[in-house]
């Protein structure tokens, strides 16, 4: 919401010497968001005077059309002598009222003016536009022509009020009373302590049977409808500087009189209202809800197609208006025409003038469908108060009558949904207890009657809510209204007790200890938006139907190209790592923890709950269980180099290692037996793929997978080579490990060592071979590793060597020669028979 301060002082009688940033800090103590204070005019010095136009000559030979002009300035250039200016500019004629500044000014921009010599003349001053001036918008983007009424050298820059002070506020959804001058000037009032002359005060005649027809059939979306006739409207009138020129700094355009009064009272009182052609109304103005698939054209000429929630004015014919948003392209206010033949001026004479009431749900909902905001939508949504509706009529057909010459007819159409005030019972020590501070029931009282509530009672207070201020609605509202007014900046800074007996819980410890594990590792935590588009799926190659394709689509997604939530961590990572990569970051390891969503076989329909009690653990349930399943999953990224290169090494590349290296230190943070074996699934390469697989309850799971990205997908994708990844269920990884961290047993006695080489067939995967390894080898093995594959000639063709070094340690003697052999034996022996491994060399 843009404010002029000087439109601001019509209201409150402001100090005199009140800048725009000191009522900008006030207004921003009161809880506004003041986001700057523009200074309209900064730099401007005239001479800067209205002119009148006594000749214009063509000049020719030049790539653009050039004229040269005689302006009359009075006494404004000191001599009396006509101006001369050279213009290129084509909509103005002999005898216009224009703008013309004069040597020596200076305009908006440090833009100094001269006398200069240009197309073979000599131009002593300029004849000026609206930007030019920094007036914004007026539809024309030419020279400013003014009405004749106004005298030859008067000064410009106060009749066009070009030198003030904007404040741009930015409007919380919870004050949308503030989308007015009447709003903004009440905060202003309040937070001065002066009193406010509200412009909706007006006599209003009472509502008679005689007004023009209205007919609600839908009174939960229109409660309230005002409707208004004038008659006998001058086509030709123009709006006047003043009413243009507030339009203006408000940051809205210009159109025509009729136009320009319902936009300036919007602004005024904040009830938006539509003026209708009362010639193209066929009849009583109806309040409908659409019929599906109906079809509106609205005042932009776009055509669309309606929904059955849409709120739409009718008459005889049809849709006359979307309501609360755009009215219709058939009753649109006719632009005024001049009959070359004879000057006579047609144009639309006769309006009916709406102001109404809607349901903000509605308007919101009708919005977003079709991605068509208006001002006066803004407002609605926001809510607008109800009790405006009249006064707002009223102000329009006055200025109708004052600015159009039209005649107000004496019909008055009020048509109302019955309704009462909004109370809310509230201890009067209410906001003492949520502020922490005491601030006495007189100033409570004092506070809610200064935001126009009525109060009563001592002890427990009854407040009355005013009518524009529907986000009040229970006792914190107004203790909220309490303490800003009282100023955010003196309630006093106490830090929280903590109780005692509590801390995270074991899911949270391990979310810590995952992120700080992999961050230990080298890895740089990067955080995604949860929000996919399908087409990434394709992109990965997912197969068809696979579960990761089913996803949770957002009813009023941000982006429609991500309308969906994300069933995996990849995407988002990978788009990270790209972006990272394309702007020269090449060695890059990330990795991210949080949640997905999957997608129920059916679907729940969420229960609203109540907001006056607690919910209940069975409404809380029903609630949680319409929601979809949301795992917390773990994942990381590699690409480019692992470890530098430098003079203490040749480094070496990132590779699929590397992931599953990645998983095994999860799986000890988590205190599970992890098993890695090879796998085949969707973006991995088939042949670097590991499957990660976890015990619980007895049965294997597989919670993902890690190796390096297919060729594929990283050229769908657009990842560096050789890109990395692995992805696990962080939940189901806990499941599978105990309830708590054991430290290992440390042994004091030596170790005894035995290696083995054992040569199986090139299909059989090291992980068969180790797990058989390790139940021969029984309670004596402490660890094993795998620390050399070889394949060649001397094992023969279709086979490879795997040498594992086996450590054998008991926890209460030293080992044996003949213990730790016969250790290794049973190990061998159970390996060949599950995997066929013979010894090598034997």
């Amino acid at each position: 919401m843009r404010v002029p301060l000087s439109w601001l002082r019509e209201y409150v009688d402001l100090p005199a010497g009140e800048t725009g940033r000191d009522v900008a800090a006030k207004l921003v103590d009161a809880g506004l968001e003041v986001e700057t204070v523009e200074q309209l005019g900064g730099g401007l010095k005239g001479p800067l005077v209205v002119g009148q136009v006594l000749t214009i000559e063509e000049l020719e030979g030049f790539r653009k059309p050039i004229r040269f002009c005689t302006v009359d300035v009075g006494q404004a250039n000191g001599t009396g002598e006509p101006q001369e200016i050279v213009c290129g500019a084509r909509n103005f004629s002999v005898g216009d009222k224009v703008v013309v500044v004069l040597p020596g000014a200076v305009l908006p921009g440090d833009f100094a003016i001269a006398s200069r010599k240009t197309y073979g003349r000599t131009s002593h001053g300029m004849i000026c536009s609206g930007d030019e001036l920094g007036m914004g918008d007026d539809g024309t983007h030419g020279i400013i022509v003014l009405p004749h009424e106004h005298e030859v050298g008067t000064d410009a820059i106060e009749l066009l009020q070009l030198v003030d002070e904007v404040l741009d506020i930015d409007i919380t959804p919870d004050r949308g009373y503030c989308m007015s001058m009447r709003g903004v000037a009440r905060e202003a009032a309040t937070a001065y302590g002066l009193p406010l002359r509200d412009p909706a005060l007006l006599d209003v005649p009472q509502p008679n049977s005689y007004g023009y027809p209205v007919k609600i059939d839908d009174p939960a979306g229109c409660d309230r409808f005002t409707a208004r006739t004038v008659t006998g409207l001058d086509p030709d009138a123009r709006s006047p500087i003043w009413l243009t020129r507030r339009l203006q700094k408000a940051g809205m355009r210009p159109i025509s009189l009729a136009v320009d009064i319902t936009n300036y009272v919007m602004l005024e009182l904040g009830q938006p209202l539509h003026a209708y052609d009362r010639s193209s109304i066929d009849g009583t103005i109806g309040v409908r809800r659409a019929e599906q698939g109906e079809k509106f054209t609205t005042l932009d000429g776009v055509k669309r197609t309606l929904d059955a929630e849409d709120l739409v004015i009718t008459d005889n014919s049809g849709p006359i208006g979307l309501a609360g948003v755009m009215g219709g392209a058939n009753t649109e206010i006719a632009d005024s025409v001049t009959d070359p033949s004879t000057g006579q001026v047609t144009g639309t004479t006769d309006v009916v003038i709406e102001a109404a009431h809607f349901d903000s749900v509605s308007i919101s909902r009708t919005v977003r469908r079709m991605k068509l905001s208006s001002e006066a939508s803004k407002r609605f949504e926001r809510g607008v108060d109800p009790q405006a509706a009249a006064a707002a009529a009223q102000r329009t057909v006055d200025l109708l009558v004052l600015l159009a010459g039209g005649t107000a007819e004496a019909g008055v159409t009020e048509v109302l949904a019955p309704g009462a005030p909004r109370t809310i019972a509230m201890p009067a020590d209410h906001p003492d207890r949520v502020a922490g501070m005491e601030y006495g029931r007189e100033t409570v009282v004092r506070r809610l009657q200064e935001i126009g509530c009525d109060v009563y009672g001592q002890d427990e207070l009854v407040v009355t809510v005013p009518s524009w201020r529907p986000d009040l609605a229970a006792p914190n509202d107004l203790a909220e209204e309490v303490i800003r007014l009282e100023g955010y900046g003196n309630l006093p800074s106490t830090l929280p007790q903590v109780p005692s007996g509590r801390g995270l819980t074991a899911r949270q410890q391990l979310h810590r200890r995952v992120g700080r594990a992999l961050a230990g590792a080298g890895y740089v935590e990067a955080l995604s938006y949860p929000f996919i588009g399908e087409g990434v799926f394709d992109q990965l190659q997912l197969p068809a139907h696979d579960a990761t394709r089913q996803v949770v689509k957002l009813v009023n997604p941000i982006s429609d190209e991500e309308p969906a939530l994300r069933t995996t961590l990849l995407p988002g990572l990978l788009g990270a790592l790209r972006r990272n990569d394309s702007r020269g970051s090449h060695d890059l390891a990330l990795f991210e923890t949080g949640s997905v969503f999957r997608a129920a076989a059916q679907p729940g329909v969420a229960v609203r709950l109540p907001v006056d009690r607690r919910p209940t653990d069975e409404e809380i349930a029903t609630l949680n269980a319409a929601l979809p399943a949301q795992p917390r999953y773990a994942a990381v990224v590699l690409a480019g180099a692992r470890e530098q290169a430098g003079w203490w090494g040749k480094g070496r590349p990132a590779d699929w290692a590397d992931a599953v290296q990645a998983a095994r230190s999860l799986a000890v943070e988590a205190g599970a037996e992890l098993v890695v074996r090879q796998g085949q699934y969707g973006p991995w390469h088939p042949g670097r793929c590991a499957e990660l697989v976890v015990t619980i309850d007895g049965v294997e799971q597989v919670i993902g997978h890690a190796g390096e990205l297919h060729p594929r997908v990283v050229k769908a994708m657009g990842l560096p080579a050789r890109t990395s990844a692995m992805e696990l269920d962080l939940d189901r990884l806990a499941a599978a490990g105990g309830e708590a961290l054991q430290a290992p047993r440390i042994s004091t006695f030596p170790v005894a060592t035995q290696d083995v080489a054992l040569i199986v067939d090139a299909s059989v995967p090291a992980s068969s071979v180790e797990a058989a390894l390790r139940k021969g080898a029984g309670e004596l093995l402490e660890s094993l590793r795998l620390f050399d594959v070889f394949t060649g000639e001397q094992v023969g063709e279709g086979k490879k060597s795997l040498a594992y070094a086996l450590r054998f340690r008991a926890a209460d003697r030293t080992l044996t020669a003949e213990e730790s052999t016969a250790a290794r034996d049973a190990a061998v022996a159970l390996a060949g028979e599950r995997t066929g491994a013979v010894l090598r060399g034997a």
